[in-house]
């Protein structure tokens, strides 16, 4: 008749010969080390004083109506709904809409076809390319918009060059006519981003293994198919990035326009920033400006977060791969 040791034998006796227990890392809880937080003090002083200090500001501010001098007087939501029913600014987001397309869409697009194209050319003198095609980044906004209002003005250039190759009646004043002013600038910011995104893009496909690449020359895909089916799907977090970056710069244009067009002719270039700074410098309504800049914040992040979403790699349980490494296969231990 076997007999049953008890559970408390059982769990503390020695393992038979020849098996080794395996045991679990001990999570140690370490202190919070200040002498750490000294050398990241100045920075969260820094960010503290001049990020979260204005936000917070700019919060308690779109509550009121606030001239900047005299003492402001509550008018609680009042500021928001006057942002939400106002037609003059539903037609400045709805421009910011569209220049989405220029700002974000498009330099993308052209980065990816500059960066694929780059990426099989071996040529002399690539790197200089590549180089000029990066400068309009690293050029001032102002410097931009007045370079490019010279250049799109009525006896401009781009005027110039159109009556000598005989499409003079394509010319006009680009950035003084209704229908063409907003495309302008578009065009003007599709010159400015497209150099990020092809630097972006660039250092993506550095990173992908070649043999990749060779294997689907030994199975017949060209060019074309080599760069949708291994290019594109390797460069989703450079494409997220980079729209990501193109994306808050359409939103929170103000420079560029204000240099070019100043939001004419009419209303037709308006963005929601440009507003921000008429109401809070010129109208004197701090409130109404507060409150519109909280709502263009909370706008941007919105579409950050949902351009982060959208392109997360993701595994059959959806969770995203970027952030966990590939699971570690269990050891099995000797019965």
């Amino acid at each position: 008749m076997s007999t049953v040791a008890p559970a408390r034998e059982r769990d503390t006796a020695p393992p038979p010969t020849g098996i080794r227990r395996i045991s679990r890392p001990r999570r140690r809880l370490t202190s919070l080390s200040w002498s750490s937080l000294l050398y990241v003090a100045p920075a969260l002083a820094f960010f503290a004083v001049f990020v979260l200090y204005p936000i917070g500001i700019s919060v308690w501010y779109s509550f009121y109506a606030y001239d900047g001098l005299t003492e402001g007087t509550p008018v609680g939501l009042g500021n928001y709904t006057a942002v939400f029913t106002d037609p003059d600014l539903r037609a400045a987001l709805l421009h910011s809409l569209v220049l989405l397309f220029f700002y974000a869409a498009l330099p993308v697009a052209v980065g990816l076809l500059l960066a694929g194209a780059m990426s099989r050319i071996r040529v002399y003198g690539l790197t200089l390319f590549r180089a000029v095609l990066f400068v309009p980044q690293v050029l001032s906004s102002v410097v931009v918009a007045v370079a490019w209002r010279n250049l799109l003005a009525e006896d401009g250039p781009v005027n110039a060059l159109l009556r000598a190759v005989g499409l003079g009646r394509f010319t006009t004043s680009w950035l003084g006519n209704f229908d063409t002013a907003l495309p302008s600038i578009g065009v003007v910011g599709t010159w400015v981003e497209y150099g990020l995104c092809m630097v972006l893009f660039l250092s993506g496909i550095v990173a992908i293994d070649r043999s990749t690449y060779e294997a689907a020359r030994l199975d017949g895909a060209g060019a074309v198919r080599e760069f949708f089916s291994i290019t594109l799907p390797a460069l989703r977090p450079q494409i997220s990035i980079a729209l990501i970056l193109t994306v808050t710069f359409a939103l929170r244009n103000f420079d560029l326009i204000w240099n070019t067009t100043r939001g004419g002719p009419g209303t037709s270039t308006t963005v929601p920033s440009l507003y921000v700074y008429q109401d809070a410098f010129q109208n004197r309504m701090l409130g109404r400006a507060s409150a519109l800049a909280i709502v263009l914040t909370v706008v941007i992040l919105a579409v950050v977060v949902a351009v982060q979403l959208a392109l997360r790699e993701r595994d059959g349980t959806g969770r995203g791969l970027l952030r966990r490494g590939p699971a570690r296969p269990a050891r099995k231990v000797q019965p």
